[in-house]
C-alpha cells in the first residue's frame, strides 16, 4: 500500500510546488525586466530634457549639441547601450556609437514611430533567459507642444537574463529543498498511517494460520486506525471464545460418548456369543460400532490438536522422515506397495511429535490408496527459508474439485467411500502443522496420483 500511496502524495506535492513556483518564476522575470525598462525610461527622459534645447536654427548654441553628444557617448561606453536622438524624419541629431543608424524596420523603428505620436513606446514583450532579444525604449522630445525629436535606447539583455536565471535557480533550489522536505514528511506520514495497517495485516495472517492468541498492539497511528485495532482485538477475542467453546464441546462430547459406546460394543460382543457363529448382522453392527469409536477418537484428537501449543525445536527432518518411512515399510510391503525414501539430513524448526503424526497420516493415505505393484516416494528437501517433505503416490489421485476440498473435516472422495477412514486424519495433520507455523498442500502427481507437500520453517520462531 505504501508503494501506491507514497507516489500519489509525491505527485500531489510536486503539483502544488509547481503551481506556486511557476507564477513566482514568471513574476521574478517580469520584475527584473520592468526594472530595466524603468531605468531606460529615466535615461530617455534625461536625454530628452537635454535635447529640448538643441535646435537646428542658426541661433542655437553648438555647446548644447556637444553636451548632448558627450552624454550619449559616455552613456553608451559605460552601459554598452545604443542610444540616439533622431529628428522626426529619421536623421540623427546625436547618437552613440557613431555607426549606429535608425533601421528601416523592426522593433527600433516601431518604437520610434510610436514616440512620434507624442507618447512613450509600449513596454517590450517579456524576454526569457533563453532569448537574445534586445529591449527598445523610445521617448519623444517635445518643444512648444510639438514632437521635434525622439530619444531611442536599444539595450542588450544579457545581464538581465542572467539575473533572471539566477533567480530561477534559487527558486528551483528552494523547490527541490521543499520537495525533499515534503518527501520526508510523506514518508513519516505514510509510515505513521500504515504501520497499524501492517500490524493488523500481520496479526490477521497469524490468526488465519492458527495463532489465535495474536493481537494488535494499539499504540500509534490515526485515531480511526487505533479504534479499528481495538475493534479487531475484540472480534478476535470473541472468535477465540467461540472456537474454544466449539473445541470444548467436541472434546467433551467425544469423551462422554466413548464410555457408553464402549459399553454398547461390549454388550454386542456378549450378544454375539448367543448367536450362531458368522452372523452377518452382528458383524456389521460390530464394524459400524468400531468405526464410530474411531470417529470419536479422531474428533478428540482434532480438538486437542487445535488447542495444543506446538513444542518447536530444531529437528532433523530427514532423519524423522526416514524413521517414518521405515515404520510404514512393513505395512506397504504387506499391501504389495513399494515405499521409497530419499531423506538427506535437513534441519528445520518443528514439533517432532506433531510432524511425525502428520507424516503418518499422509503416508498412511498414500499407501492405502496406491494399488498393488505401484510405489510411494517420500522426498526431503530444503528451499531457502523452508524445508519440505513431499509424499507422492501412483494411486487414482484427485480431481481439481476434490483437491480444493481435501483436508476438510469429514470429507472423503465419493470414489473412495468404501475404504476405511473417518475423513479427519488430514484435518488433524493440518491443525497440528499450523500450530507450529507449518502447512500442508496437495497437488497432482503426473502421470497419475497425488502429491502432498508438508512444509516447515527453517528459521527460529519469533516470540
Amino acid at each position: 500500500m505504501r508503494t501506491r500511496l507514497l507516489p500519489l502524495l509525491i505527485v500531489l506535492m510536486a503539483a502544488v510546488l509547481l503551481a506556486l513556483g511557476l507564477p513566482l518564476a514568471i513574476s521574478l522575470a517580469a520584475a527584473q525586466q520592468q526594472k530595466v525598462i524603468v531605468d531606460r525610461i529615466d535615461d530617455t527622459a534625461y536625454f530628452a530634457a537635454i535635447a529640448q534645447f538643441v535646435t537646428d536654427e542658426p541661433t542655437s548654441s553648438p555647446d548644447e549639441l556637444r553636451t548632448l553628444s558627450r552624454e550619449l557617448t559616455s552613456y553608451s561606453e559605460v552601459y554598452d547601450i545604443r542610444v540616439g536622438v533622431f529628428h522626426t524624419n529619421g536623421t540623427s541629431m546625436a547618437k552613440a556609437p557613431a555607426t549606429w543608424q535608425l533601421p528601416k524596420k523592426g522593433a527600433v523603428r516601431d518604437a520610434f514611430k510610436e514616440a512620434l505620436l507624442s507618447r512613450r513606446s509600449h513596454d517590450p514583450k517579456q524576454v526569457w533567459p533563453w532569448q537574445s532579444t534586445r529591449l527598445v525604449v523610445a521617448s519623444p522630445v517635445i518643444r512648444d507642444g510639438d514632437v521635434v525629436a525622439v530619444v531611442v535606447t536599444d539595450s542588450p539583455t544579457g545581464e538581465m537574463r542572467s539575473r533572471i536565471l539566477r533567480g530561477w535557480l534559487i527558486i528551483g533550489a528552494g523547490e527541490i529543498a521543499a520537495m525533499l522536505l515534503a518527501v520526508g514528511a510523506a514518508l513519516r506520514l505514510t509510515g505513521w498511517v500504515l504501520r497499524p495497517v501492517r500490524v493488523l495485516d500481520a496479526t490477521t495472517h497469524d490468526i488465519a494460520t492458527g495463532r489465535l492468541k495474536s493481537r494488535v498492539a494499539v499504540a500509534s497511528g490515526p485515531p480511526e486506525l487505533r479504534r479499528l485495532a481495538r475493534s479487531f482485538n475484540e472480534m478476535a477475542d470473541n472468535v477465540e471464545d467461540v472456537l474454544e467453546q466449539q473445541r470444548a464441546f467436541v472434546a467433551d462430547a467425544s469423551h462422554q460418548l466413548r464410555n457408553p459406546l464402549a459399553a454398547l460394543l461390549l454388550r454386542i460382543e456378549l450378544l454375539a456369543f448367543e448367536l450362531p457363529e458368522g452372523n452377518e448382522e452382528i458383524a456389521s453392527v460390530q464394524a459400524e460400532g468400531k468405526r464410530l469409536a474411531q470417529v470419536l477418537d479422531d474428533l478428540l484428537d482434532l480438538a486437542l490438536a487445535e488447542h495444543t501449543e506446538a513444542d518447536l525445536r530444531l529437528t532433523d527432518i530427514g532423519a524423522l522422515a526416514a524413521e517414518r518411512v521405515a515404520a510404514w515399510a512393513p505395512t506397504a510391503e504387506a499391501k504389495g506397495v513399494r515405499l521409497v525414501g530419499n531423506c538427506p539430513p535437513t534441519t528445520a524448526w518443528a514439533d517432532p511429535v506433531t510432524l511425525s503424526s502428520a507424516l503418518d497420516a499422509v503416508i498412511d493415505n498414500a499407501v492405502k490408496f496406491t494399488p498393488e505393484g505401484e510405489s510411494v516416494e517420500v522426498t526431503v528437501a530444503s528451499n531457502g527459508s523452508t524445508s519440505t517433505v513431499v509424499v507422492t503416490d501412483n494411486g487414482p489421485g484427485l480431481t481439481d474439485e476434490e483437491l480444493a476440498r481435501v483436508g476438510d473435516r469429514f470429507w472423503r472422495s465419493g470414489r473412495h467411500q468404501n475404504i476405511k477412514g473417518s475423513g479427519l486424519g488430514l484435518s488433524i495433520s493440518r491443525a497440528l502443522l499450523a500450530a507450529g507455523g507449518g502447512s500442508i498442500s496437495y497437488g497432482h502427481h503426473e502421470p497419475h496420483g497425488l502429491r502432498v507437500t508438508v512444509t516447515v520453517p527453517r528459521s527460529a520462531p519469533t516470540s
